[in-house]
């Protein structure tokens, strides 16, 4: 079943500055991603194996933002007062069924990106890299991830080489940030 517009109205995004400081203001997630987004708090997270190999995902159907493609591990906005650290972990339970990874590092702590409009929607973040590691495969949240794989770095980046459109094939941040 597709997530309602109340539900997606009921997660709130955080407005920062450009060095990631919060304005003090917040906003519903849908309302968040219009042609004027407004930069705002997130984080993308790659979850590599013990093998090294790299867990990419694939963006539901479903999904308002970005459906389809295929992107980095999990991604998603921390809420109002909550740790980069929590919301990574409240985003692998809740999108793939998975407990929070090891070792989790911030490989880039200030990183910013503006998409051009896919069906209408700009996402504009302020969004931190992190990186750990886990060995288990996922339960993909049907609502969220339709597929999975496991890859290695040097495919991934052959992979997004091939792919200049956006969207493509991968998402636009996701090979923004390789």
């Amino acid at each position: 079943h597709m997530v309602s517009i109340d539900q997606l109205n009921q997660e709130q995004v955080v407005f920062v500055d450009d060095t990631g400081k919060p304005t003090g203001e917040t906003g519903p997630k849908i309302d968040s991603h219009g042609a004027h987004t407004k930069l705002h708090r997130a984080f993308s997270c790659y979850v590599f194996n013990s093998k090294g190999e790299l867990l990419i995902t694939q963006r539901a159907a479903g999904k308002k933002i970005w459906p389809n493609v295929w992107t980095n591990s999990v991604c998603g906005h921390p809420g109002p007062g909550e740790s980069y650290e929590a919301a990574i972990a409240r985003r692998l339970d809740h999108e793939l069924g998975l407990p929070t990874v090891n070792g989790l590092v911030n490989a880039v702590s200030e990183y910013i990106y503006k998409t051009p409009p896919y069906n209408g929607i700009v996402e504009y973040e302020f969004c931190p890299i992190f990186a750990g590691v886990l060995d288990q495969d996922p339960v993909p949240n049907p609502d969220e991830v339709a597929d999975y794989k496991w890859v290695t770095w040097q495919w991934l980046l052959d992979e997004v080489a091939k792919d200049p459109h956006d969207p493509g094939v991968y998402s636009y941040w996701m090979k923004d940030q390789l």
